[in-house]
């Protein structure tokens, strides 16, 4: 259900004054209002009247949209059509940056609001004193009843809405109680649920609550409860919370992380995560949004930001340095099983830290750090399965192998999903079990169903299968998604810039993903060794060079990893070739590609084309080069076979 200021019916509205009407807004209206609001209703009210007049239906004025943290102006309701209106008076262009404004909350309402699932909603931008209007009514190809942004002056607004009834006469009426008590159910990016989580927002204000989906907000208060039961009873547990990619294990981490900042108790957390772009870009985004709304200071707006949500190495480091206990009582680890294990640590202190005597894990030192305390700790592991993409990453068997070998009095809480063969935590649990340890298995801390993508939640089972090569099984789950969720194949990378421009709207990101390892794209203008910074890649408009949307830079594995796009161009390279025998995994080195023969580092670069597969939340297309006979590091043989692999799945061609 959302909520509105304003609503009456286009025939009552007309009957009352604009003070009356401006006084109802206004009592609705939580803060107070600004001299320039009301002047704004002032102006916007007169206009709607004469826009309105003889036309029957539902008028609402400061509809919130909850996932934005912003409301439109107005919605009309007359039959069948959303009317979305946003005013900007004494404007006199239509800038882009509004007319993305409009566009977002009809974008909104059409994917996360029921009675506009099927309702026709046409955004208009309303500049007041624009010379000239654009009333053309333009539809997409994505035949959702969503229109392209109209721009009219205050004059031809009533011309816009008379042409649009026209448009589309289907008929039926929506009933404006059904769309104002109807369903709201959202899937924010991370970005946008962190930030809304550091306004002390509730994170099931923002997330969709449905049956099918095992409720965050379970998982959370399950993770909560273990942490009290540690206060309350001077214990130190340590917590597993399992999740299928997208699921949101990062953002019960978030919520668990800002929801025990409390200093005063002495129960502060820190947010860990070794993904260096998710904790850079997350801390910026918070650091913007709490500027432009707040005025405040960027760099002690950061410093607080760092408080609860940091790189943890900064943090293992810290208390390399620091023998005291840590301040926080409470670590979250985001991708846990990212962690590196004995070898990897023990060499880097050697190298770079200049530790020659260092003998841990980094899953036993950070759990270290945390037992200092004389009194309660709790460590909460978040995992993802098979996504590992590093050198080194230990699996989160090495986090039960610490508690068993050198930190016996700890309680574990575990997601039965942790025993999932792809978490190579069987034997760890095992031994766990024989010597009588504490173990609590609970199945709230299983994340089931992925949510990165609103529009097909079995993307992710579908990436499992092209890579397990279980074709007909992939064949069945692309039938089922290809409707709400496009996936497209072609060989021509241009064709695919295209698609994606038409594809996504408003400020719906798009971008152009590839493996770390995918060398030979140069010759299409792709350069993995070229840098870009994900700050101004994720998080820049459309009139940054830098940006996602120029599709100039492009993002690897490691950039992308936890965060997401609504529109991917995964571009395939050599490194990984579909063959009879099954996947051949290959590295360039010098001037020739050379075989991986370690399992290990095989298994990292599927694991990396599996990361890049299950990043777009509504659809992607995916680039398989046709190569090039004469150079003999693009030969056509190392691409067709996988090209023609995907095309007998059925993907639709470009």
């Amino acid at each position: 259900m959302l909520n509105y200021y304003y609503r009456d019916s286009i025939a009552e509205f007309q009957r009352k004054n604009t003070e009356e009407i401006i006084g109802k807004i206004s009592l609705s209206n939580q803060f107070d209002s600004t001299l320039n609001q009301n002047r704004a209703w002032e102006m916007q009210i007169p206009i709607l009247k004469s826009s309105l007049e003889g036309l029957n239906g539902t008028l609402f004025f400061e509809f919130s949209i909850p996932r934005m943290g912003k409301r439109v102006d107005c919605i009309v309701i007359i039959k069948n059509v959303v009317f979305v209106i946003e005013f900007k008076i004494g404007e006199k262009e239509y800038l882009n940056s509004n007319i993305y404004q409009v566009w977002d909350y009809a974008l909104d309402l059409k994917n996360f609001h029921e009675p506009s699932h099927h309702a026709l909603l046409v955004p208009i931008l309303v500049a007041s004193e624009a010379k000239r209007s654009f009333i053309e009514i333009c539809t997409t190809s994505h035949n959702d009843n969503l229109v392209l942004p109209i721009k009219s002056n205050k004059s031809d607004l009533r011309n816009v809405i008379l042409n649009a009834l026209l448009f589309f006469n289907e008929g039926y009426l929506l009933d404006g109680e059904v769309f104002a008590n109807g369903c709201y159910s959202p899937t924010p990016t991370i970005i946008e649920a962190a930030v809304s989580l550091y306004k002390n927002h509730s994170v099931e204000e923002i997330t969709r609550n449905d049956a099918d989906v095992v409720n965050l907000k379970l998982t959370t208060s399950s993770v909560s409860e273990i942490i009290d039961y540690a206060k309350a009873n001077d214990k130190k547990v340590i917590c597993f919370v399992t999740g299928v990619p997208g699921a949101g294990k990062t953002l019960v981490g978030l919520k668990v992380a800002i929801a025990h900042l409390d200093k005063e108790k002495g129960s502060k957390s820190v947010f860990l995560s070794g993904n260096a772009p998710l904790v850079a870009i997350l801390q910026e985004a918070l650091t913007r949004d709490k500027v432009f709304n707040e005025k405040q200071i960027g760099n002690k707006i950061k410093e607080s930001v760092k408080a609860f949500i940091q790189i943890i190495h900064h943090y293992r480091d810290e208390y390399l340095r620091d023998n005291n206990p840590p301040f926080d009582h409470v670590a979250i680890f985001d991708e846990a099983q990212r962690a590196w294990d004995k070898e990897q640590t023990v060499n880097f202190m050697k190298r770079k830290k200049g530790i020659p005597d260092f003998k841990y894990s980094e899953p036993e030192f950070l759990i270290s750090c945390l037992d200092r305390h004389k009194d309660w700790a709790v460590v909460v592991c978040l995992v993802g399965g098979g996504q590992e993409i590093n050198t080194g990453e230990a699996g989160i068997s090495e986090w039960l192998n610490a508690i068993y070998y050198t930190f016996p009095d700890w309680e574990v809480s575990i997601s039965p999903n942790l025993t999932d063969s792809e978490y190579n935590a069987v034997d760890a649990i095992k031994m766990l079990e024989i010597n009588n340890r504490v173990i609590n298995f609970d199945t709230n801390l299983h994340l089931a169903v992925s949510m990165r993508s609103f529009r097909a939640e079995s993307v992710s089972l579908f990436v499992k299968q092209i890579l397990d090569i279980n074709i007909e099984d992939a064949q069945k789950t692309l039938s089922q998604i290809s409707k709400n969720y496009p996936i497209i194949l072609t060989r021509d990378l241009n064709k695919a810039k295209i698609w994606l421009k038409e594809k996504a709207r408003g400020t719906e990101r798009y971008g152009i993903v590839v493996s770390s390892q995918a060398q030979r794209l140069k010759p299409l203008a792709i350069d993995v060794k070229s840098p870009m910074n994900p700050i101004n890649w994720f998080l820049d408009g459309k009139d940054d060079v830098r940006s996602s949307y120029y599709l100039e830079d492009v993002a690897t594995e490691f950039h992308i990893q936890g965060l997401e796009l609504d529109w991917a161009c995964v571009t395939w390279d050599g490194d990984l070739r579909f063959s009879d025998e099954g996947w051949k995994t290959y590295s360039f080195v010098g001037n020739k590609w050379q075989n991986i023969h370690k399992e290990e580092r095989k298994k990292y670069l599927i694991n990396a084309y599996r990361v890049l597969l299950t990043r777009a939340r509504q659809g992607m297309v995916i680039v398989v080069p046709e190569g090039n006979s004469e150079d003999h590091t693009r030969d056509p043989k190392y691409y067709d076979p996988t090209y023609e692999f995907l095309r007998d799945l059925g993907i639709l061609i470009l």
